[in-house]
């Protein structure tokens, strides 16, 4: 089931599972874990995207494993709050997860994290490029969940 709020999908969130953050995108998608508390958001993966099919397959493969409650897929919404094209994308996305899994879905502002992360993996990590383009998805999935279990500890 999909919920626009994160409120919303803890109220049917079974008790002792974790949450799986998503960074969707059109070539990866990046994988965060939060731990059984919902207080610290990990990276997991750099999923490669394939066909759907295939890419749905990998992400129940994570969810029956680590066992996972619920998704918080990253909205990358606009900067004057619009929904465009990557929103629509990421919409379908979950749609499509939720049509084959039976697991709640919600969604979480993600503007600017990809930019975000980027800064601080050149400024602070000093990362060439090349291996900032092998882990700023699963980092952007950890900015997404965090951002999110830090909203669910305070609200």
């Amino acid at each position: 089931m999909i919920f626009e709020k994160v409120s919303e999908l803890m109220r049917t969130f079974p008790k002792g599972s974790r949450l799986l953050g998503l960074d969707v995108g059109k070539k990866n998608i990046g994988i965060a874990i939060s731990d059984l508390g919902l207080k610290i958001a990990s990276p997991n993966s750099n999923l490669k995207r394939t066909k759907l099919k295939k890419d749905l397959e990998s992400l129940e493969q994570i969810v029956l494993d680590k066992n996972i409650g619920g998704l918080i897929c990253g909205l990358p919404i606009n900067l004057d709050g619009s929904e465009g094209k990557a929103c629509q994308s990421v919409r379908q996305f979950a749609k499509d997860v939720d049509t084959e899994l039976a697991i709640g879905i919600s969604f979480w502002d993600e503007r600017l994290s990809t930019v975000a992360v980027e800064r601080v993996l050149i400024q602070e990590a000093n990362l060439s490029r090349y291996r900032r383009s092998q882990i700023v998805d699963k980092v952007a999935a950890v900015y997404i969940l965090q951002s999110a279990l830090d909203y669910l500890s305070t609200n």
